[in-house]
């Protein structure tokens, strides 16, 4: 089992490009870099500038490359679709000039990856976590959704890169159903899955279950940790997901619930090759402590055979 553990903005805070209160993209990729991080996902659209002599100034620097780049915006809406693709060309064509990450033996296709995320739909954002009564999307929209997905995977795969999609928590492609459906609809030669195990606790799903039976369709994994008196307080109150962030849902890997031993277990037993990327969302006000959150997320990961 070959595994290399990377980094994403998003435990600096970093969703929402539009939030006044981001840290410069500059000190991410210095602490990451601290953190002991080879490798960094691009963040949202918008985050890291589409410069490729800054951007690889500043990776060259910190001795990182990039894993993969991030589509986290309205997968649904037909209105939406130019600026998807727009989206597409943009990173894919910064992605593909930056020097590669070494491919680790035994991985299915190389990095940078472009994750797809369905997000920005305040009906869902507010029942992230429950599928008992979160709206689903009629059959119309749905097969829109996928349309999108395939035209977005198509695009990616003209500049070599593969597309990974990520059930995330508040998007319309969250729960087990619609997982599942997702996999039906999407055949593996147009996109791979990236599983993330936070999102699946967070959503009623058992991550090393997850993990092991869609094995075949692993490409990428994202972890993360979840704070149990954290979660059960907030799946009681009306929330959006980042605002469960904010409050502390997310914590250092190996100080939550979610059991990584048990994950190390699966992956050998998969053999599993390839990048993990630790995740830990956050509000940004609080992105002072992130470089100490993400070091103890390492050092546990070490400590436990990863």
């Amino acid at each position: 089992m070959s595994i290399k553990i990377s980094g994403a903005p998003c435990c600096w805070g970093v969703d929402d490009p539009k939030n006044p209160y981001l840290p410069p993209w500059e000190r991410v990729l210095n602490e990451a870099s601290q953190a002991g991080y080879k490798g960094i996902e691009l963040g949202p659209y918008g985050y890291i500038p589409m410069d490729i002599d800054r951007v690889q100034s500043e990776l060259a620097k910190n001795d990182l490359t990039i894993i993969a780049g991030t589509i986290f915006d309205d997968l649904v809406s037909e209105s939406n679709l130019e600026n998807l693709l727009q989206q597409v060309d943009d990173i894919c064509s910064l992605i593909t000039k930056l020097p590669p990450s070494p491919k680790e033996e035994g991985q299915k296709f190389p990095t940078p990856y472009l994750v797809i995320i369905d997000w920005g739909h305040d009906e869902r954002d507010y029942n992230a976590g429950h599928p008992d009564r979160a709206p689903r999307l009629s059959a119309q929209d749905w097969n829109r959704m996928m349309s999108h997905i395939q035209a977005l995977s198509e695009q990616a795969s003209k500049f070599g890169v593969r597309t990974v999609i990520h059930p995330h928590a508040g998007g319309y492609i969250e729960f087990e159903d619609e997982i599942k459906q997702l996999l039906e609809d999407i055949p593996y030669e147009i996109a791979g899955l990236c599983l993330d195990t936070g999102h699946l606790y967070y959503s009623k799903m058992d991550p090393v279950q997850w993990l092991k039976d869609n094995k075949d369709r692993l490409d990428y994994i994202h972890f993360k940790d979840i704070d149990l008196d954290v979660y059960d307080q907030v799946m009681g109150e009306p929330i959006r997901f980042f605002e469960a962030c904010a409050k502390g849902v997310m914590c250092p890997i190996g100080q939550g619930i979610i059991d990584y031993n048990s994950i190390y277990s699966l992956l050998k037993e998969i053999n599993y090759h390839g990048y993990i990327t630790i995740e830990q969302e956050r509000d940004p006000r609080n992105a002072d402590t992130s470089l100490r959150d993400v070091k103890q997320s390492v050092d546990y990961l070490m400590s436990v055979g990863y």
